[in-house]
């Protein structure tokens, strides 16, 4: 027949049409007659395969009830797995006639066929079971059975409907004592004197293609069961104990209470049933992925990937001019003299005085005026001021250190791209073990709808679910006491409560689960319980798409959550997880919201295009926010407010509408190493609450309803001592070590009655001003920051303030170094170099001392003093800038301006050299950097310049110029 086929006999479409009439025996017999058969039957797939599947009446679609349109990859292999499976229940009879005794001294017996209905040989299943022997078939004809008393199972049989499903209606309460028994294409209903259809304590039961209704049924360990394409309308299975129970493309509709409860931890003592049943799961195609397959969303993120390097800020009054810096002009015909008007020098420069009080940056008709003068300026003396500015390098490298250019697609670093569930199992293998293990339940394939609950594990129970769809339920999957579940690719949606919920030490794998619009939060953990939440998709949720609380804990890794009412992420009640790796994006409310006591360990996040803050702490919240990025928000990046506290390390806060940080003055946090950049605000804002507060929606700041476990109060007996180092609270808040730059106002703005800290910081080419203090009740000290290149002045305080300015580098800022009004200021061992306006600015009523500062301004003065104030200058050096500026200016005669020992360099001739030494050039970073902002960043401020030189070429002639440099 091989060579007749091969030779061109009949066409293989014709020996298909043939074969497609063939039983399964014959296409059995048929595959092994050569390769050429086996492959020629094996092409029957979608024709006389599928046949045999769909008109099998023990089984259903293969992909039922979840997705019976899909096809399954292979009608063969779905025909063949789930033949393999009828043949479980008998596998003991197998294991009998295998052993040595039963075949020497019994004679193999043929099973029989026992029919019950009317005409046949049986009335009623109980006079069909009193005949029975091992391993009988009962088949029941049309009708309904119904039982009077307890059904007992003493034999293993199997019991099949005869016809459709529904055609045979049995009312028992049947319990079996046997070591096996199937039953199969029959309807159960409870009998009238008991809620219980079937139970079992010891054997195995199969349940093939049936529906059960308004009953329950029962399985103790080490009993075990295998059910497969079977209803359960309003019906309850009960597994206790169980070591191994399977179900399989199962329906479970309409229940009051829940639809599988798995209760006990799975009995050490195992049936025979358990190796089969192992081994059948392990041999059937599982949902767990086998390539990179995963879900990944695009990010819709926009940046520059530019490198941060040092940068050099040249300012050049000549005909060529840095692209960086501005250049000053000279003034215009008319100008008039005055305190409000420009102040002209011997080289025509022009700097826009603004009203007193203001900063004295230049404006943009200032800078258009700039470009007009150039050509005239060239035979005029002229000054350069070259110098470097390095702040902390960013933790995400060279990405988001640019503008965000509209419709620029961004490459996010490696740490912070989505894996595949695949990728993160093989990295995990403690999560791996998880993921393949089989202990317990088996619930896969399944479809829960319409009821109360879904699945609920308890008191040491073990259950897997895989693949199943949990839709209109009051709740999809409950974990409690010390159980454990293992949830692997299921559909989780619409339920009325939280999708799974786990408490009182719950734990496990939650995976690659797709859970949304959820009436309360997507995964509920409470009370000690401490899964793993990893690979999911939590969206849509009508409140938070993952809410920690209670002690709970937790690891929450490289799942995708986004477009939540609520907070994405949600801690509070001393809830501590470790939260890493997720994509949160497109809520409603904050990315991430700590409060009420809330802790957790928040690293390596994605958080981006929510409606409020990033990440917003409260109420006494203590977290670790590390390494995030945080970017695109359509408010705040970071929010602390009403005694949030924690510790802001190391994240990259960029491109967000409001400000970088928002920062209440209650609150007492360590914000230290972070990339705050672009932002539309404030680089850094410190409010007090009375003004600072917003009207936040849930999530963001409101107090949650939590309905499974009532008043804040229950929470509090359960705390947990806290000794990790990072949490040690702060008696001052404090800002260390960050970078923020190109924010669209101030780089840092405080408006606040509380103590506050700012130490080495680099804040440069804001918007606005580097520093304002606009309100300072207790002592706010600046001290060891790079401040440069902003749009307006360096640092401005006003009125009623209390300030110290210790050991900070202000250079090269459009406005003034220092404008003071504050009625407590000191400003003492500054370096104030190179800033358009003069080095400080001393308004009306104000008090400063200013001691031991190193001060040059090239166009204004060293110290203005603006009408009456109060100042002590003090052992200052100050280097001269223009040779027709006077070093210090004061319109009025006044007395409570006192200068002591200051030190005044001016150019003499060629051959001087200033040089900034003892100390060197400000601010001194090296050794400033402490506790983890060190440790873990890496991050540092090179060196300054250390070395002012001052040469002169001869006269004034247009080649010859006076050239000084910060090196």
């Amino acid at each position: 027949m091989e060579v007749t086929m091969e030779t061109g006999g009949l066409p293989l479409e014709l020996w298909r049409m043939i074969l497609a009439y063939l039983h399964l025996p014959d296409l059995g017999r048929c595959s092994l007659v050569c390769r050429a058969w086996y492959e020629l039957v094996l092409s029957l797939d979608s024709t006389r395969w599928r046949q045999l599947c769909l008109g099998c009446t023990e089984c259903r679609h293969p992909n039922w009830p979840n997705q019976p349109d899909v096809e399954p990859e292979s009608w063969r292999e779905a025909f063949k797995q789930h033949y393999l499976a009828s043949k479980t229940w008998a596998k003991n009879a197998l294991d009998l006639e295998s052993s040595v005794c039963f075949s020497l001294f019994r004679r193999r017996r043929e099973r029989r066929t026992l029919r019950v209905g009317p005409g046949q040989e049986f009335d009623s299943l109980g006079g069909a079971l009193a005949a029975a022997s091992l391993y009988d078939r009962i088949v029941l004809f049309p009708g309904v059975y119904e039982e009077q008393g307890e059904t007992a199972l003493k034999v293993p049989v199997e019991i099949v409907g005869h016809g459709k499903l529904g055609e045979v209606a049995l009312l028992a309460s049947i319990d079996q004592h046997c070591s096996t028994a199937r039953l199969c294409n029959l309807v159960f209903m409870p009998a009238w004197f008991s809620p219980f259809m079937f139970k079992t304590t010891s054997g195995h039961v199969q349940f093939d293609n049936c529906n059960f209704e308004n009953g329950h049924i029962q399985v103790h360990g080490p009993g075990t069961c295998q059910v497969k394409f079977c209803t359960f309308r309003n019906t309850h299975v009960f597994l206790h104990n169980v070591p191994l129970c399977v179900l399989e493309n199962c329906e479970f509709v309409g229940s009051e209470n829940t639809s599988v409860t798995v209760e006990g931890h799975p009995s050490a003592d195992k049936n025979w049933a358990h190796k089969y049943l192992l081994g059948l799961v392990r041999s059937s195609p599982s949902v767990l992925p086998t390539e990179d397959s995963d879900f990944l969303m695009s990010l819709d993120l926009e940046s520059r990937d530019q490198a941060w390097s040092p940068r050099t800020c040249d300012i050049v009054i000549e005909g060529s001019q840095s692209p960086t810096s501005p250049v000053a002009s000279s003034p215009k015909p008319g100008s008039k003299a005055g305190s409000q008007e420009a102040e002209v020098g011997s080289d025509g420069e022009r700097l826009a005085q603004t009203p007193e009080g203001s900063d004295g940056g230049l404006s943009p008709s200032g800078e258009e005026e700039e470009q007009e003068q150039e050509e005239e300026e060239e035979d005029q003396l002229t000054y350069r001021l070259s110098y470097q500015v390095q702040g902390p390098r960013p933790v995400l490298g060279g990405s988001f250190l640019g503008p965000p250019l509209p419709g620029a697609s961004i490459q996010l670093p490696s740490c912070l791209v989505l894996n595949s569930l695949q990728q993160e199992l093989q990295k995990d293998k403690e999560a791996m073990a998880l993921a393949s293990s089989v202990q317990g339940c088996l619930i896969r394939k399944c479809l829960f709808r319409d009821g109360k609950g879904g699945v609920f594990v308890c008191s040491y129970g073990r259950a897997k679910m895989e693949g199943n769809v949990f839709r209109n339920l009051t709740y999809a999957v409950r974990c409690i006491h010390n159980s454990k579940i293992v949830m692997l690719r299921n559909d989780i949606h619409r339920c009325k409560a939280s999708g799974i919920f786990l408490r009182l030490e719950g734990g496990g794998l939650i995976a690659g689960n797709n859970i949304y619009h959820n009436a309360e939060a997507g995964v509920d953990i409470r009370k000690r319980s401490n899964p793993l939440v990893l690979c999911n998709q939590i969206h849509h949720g009508l409140r938070s798409g993952i809410v920690v609380l209670g002690n709970g804990k937790g690891v929450i890794r490289n799942n995708q959550i986004f477009s939540n009412k609520e907070a994405g992420i949600y801690i509070l009640y001393h809830g501590n997880p470790v939260v890493s790796g997720n994509h949160i994006f497109k809520g409603r409310a904050a990315g991430i919201a700590v409060n009420e006591n809330g802790k957790g360990l928040i690293t390596e996040n994605v958080i981006r295009e929510n409606q409020w803050g990033g990440v917003d702490i409260r109420r006494g919240a203590v977290p670790v926010l590390r390494s995030n990025l945080i970017c695109f928000g359509y408010s705040d990046g970071v929010v602390v407010g009403d005694e949030g506290k924690g510790l802001i390390e190391g994240n990259t806060i960029y491109a967000n509408k409001g400000c970088g940080v928002w920062m209440m003055s209650s609150s007492l946090p360590h914000v230290t190493s972070n990339h705050v950049s672009y932002n539309g605000l404030y680089g850094m804002a410190v409010f007090s609450q009375k003004e600072g507060a917003r009207e936040l929606p849930g999530g963001h700041g409101a107090q949650e309803h939590f309905s499974e476990d009532g008043d804040a109060a229950l929470w509090e007996p359960e705390l947990e001592k806290d000794e990790d180092p990072l949490r040690q609270p702060l008696a001052v808040a404090l800002v260390e070590s960050n970078s923020v730059n190109h924010n669209g106002a101030s780089g840092l703005y405080i408006q606040s009655s509380e103590a506050l800290h700012v130490i080495t910081n680099v804040i440069h080419a804001n918007g606005d001003r580097g520093i304002t203090i606009a309100q300072s009740g207790q002592l706010t000290r600046v001290a060891n920051n790079s401040i440069s290149c902003n749009r307006q002045s360096g640092v401005k305080v006003e009125a009623q303030c209390k300030v110290e300015l210790r050991g900070n580098g202000i250079y090269d800022n459009r406005g003034h170094g220092i404008i003071t009004k504050g009625d407590s200021t000191v400003v003492i061992e500054n370096d104030i170099i190179g800033n358009r306006g003069s080095g400080l600015q001393l308004l009306p009523r104000s008090d400063t001392k200013v001691i031991k500062n190193r001060i040059h301004s090239f166009r204004a003065y060293g110290i203005a003093v603006r009408g009456r104030t109060r100042a002590l200058v003090q052992e200052n050096i100050f280097f001269q800038g223009k040779t027709n500026k006077t070093i210090f200016q004061q319109i009025s005669n006044n007395r409570e301006c006192v200068m002591q020992n200051n030190k005044f360099l001016v150019f003499k001739k060629k051959s001087d050299t200033w040089r900034l030494m003892n100390p060197p050039a400000r601010p001194h970073l090296e050794n400033s950097l402490r506790g983890p902002s060190a440790a873990h960043s890496g991050q540092k401020v090179a060196a300054m310049a250390t070395r002012i030189t001052a040469r002169v070429e001869g006269g004034y002639h247009s080649n010859r110029s006076i050239f000084c440099t910060i090196l």
